[in-house]
């Protein structure tokens, strides 16, 4: 077996390319002798050491920014994102983030990903959705998560108010998304390049013919998937910026103010509402459900008089 194969086998905490950049790097002996080469074979009778660096400070920096946090241990935490935080630094976002809030919210007990001291997102929120993520803490949780996400293992369910009424009441949304060749800053039901994309849809609600309460459940995980499967549908979601270019027909048969308000809604109206997983480390499936925040729930009293 390959060296760096074999050491990763034999410490979970750390991956395989973790493994290999450590090598590279001089942190790995065998036999007392440093060993840079990741491909060569274990034998009996070898004696390894993998001594990884203590990790460095994130290059982002930590801020204090308030998030709700709904579980939390040595492992990976679970919060409640509210609408308005980006994830991740990106340009035009460099801070402000929830990556620096959670920098100071876990301080030095952040263990390490990559040799650096910084939080693993396993899968992100658009900017203007709110509820509910988990983040890694550890490599293992990071390379675990991000495998069953891929694998589809992760329960994941979205409530959404989108114009119109879906027929049928519930069923399947599909289409490969892939980047809008008009408009790059946009996704897109594409037919090719794209990536098999599958959203499952149950509607919990109509008010007038007009606007939808709706269930979402991935299948997969595209960028903007909801959003553009619905928009694609004629469905788009209430105060989209990216996907609603035009006043819907169904908001004529809303009565002011209810129209005003759903015309005027500031961000796309969805959440993520519930996210079940197994945790890594123990074994056990951990189940969360949050409501939407109150400019969500405000909307929805108003239009489903509630």
């Amino acid at each position: 077996m390959r060296t760096d194969r074999y050491l990763a086998e034999a410490t979970p905490s750390l991956s395989r390319s973790r493994v290999k950049g450590l090598m590279e790097e001089g942190h790995v002996r065998r036999n007392g002798q440093v060993l840079r080469s990741p491909a060569d074979l274990v034998r009996p009778g070898m004696r390894f050491e993998v001594a990884p660096p203590a990790a460095v400070a994130a290059r982002p920096a930590s801020q204090s920014i308030p998030f709700t946090i709904l579980y939390e241990d040595d492992t990976l935490i679970v919060l409640d994102k509210p609408a308005g935080l980006v994830v991740h630094p990106a340009p035009g976002n460099e801070d402000g983030t929830l990556v620096n809030a959670l920098l100071a919210h876990c301080g030095d007990t952040l263990p390490g990903i990559g040799g650096e001291r910084r939080p693993g997102i396993v899968h992100r929120l658009d900017k203007d959705t709110s509820g509910t993520m988990v983040v890694a803490k550890t490599e293992h949780a990071l390379a675990t998560l991000s495998a069953d996400f891929a694998a589809r293992r992760i329960e994941r369910s979205y409530l959404a108010l989108c114009w119109g009424v879906l027929s049928p009441a519930s069923g399947d949304l599909d289409g490969a998304i892939g980047r809008d060749p008009r408009d790059r800053k946009r996704m897109a039901v594409v037919d090719r390049g794209g990536k098999l994309a599958l959203t499952h849809y149950r509607t919990l609600k109509v008010a007038r013919m007009s606007v939808s309460l709706i269930e979402c459940r991935l299948a997969t995980g595209r960028t903007h998937q909801i959003r553009v499967h619905l928009a694609q549908n004629g469905h788009a979601l209430l105060g989209d910026p990216v996907y609603l270019r035009r006043i819907p027909a169904a908001a004529r048969l809303l009565p002011e103010p209810e129209r005003r308000a759903a015309l005027d809604f500031p961000r796309q109206a969805l959440h993520a509402a519930v996210l079940a997983f197994v945790h890594p480390a123990t074994g056990v499936t951990l189940r969360f459900e949050t409501p939407p925040p109150p400019d969500f729930t405000t909307l929805q009293r108003m239009l489903f008089e509630e």
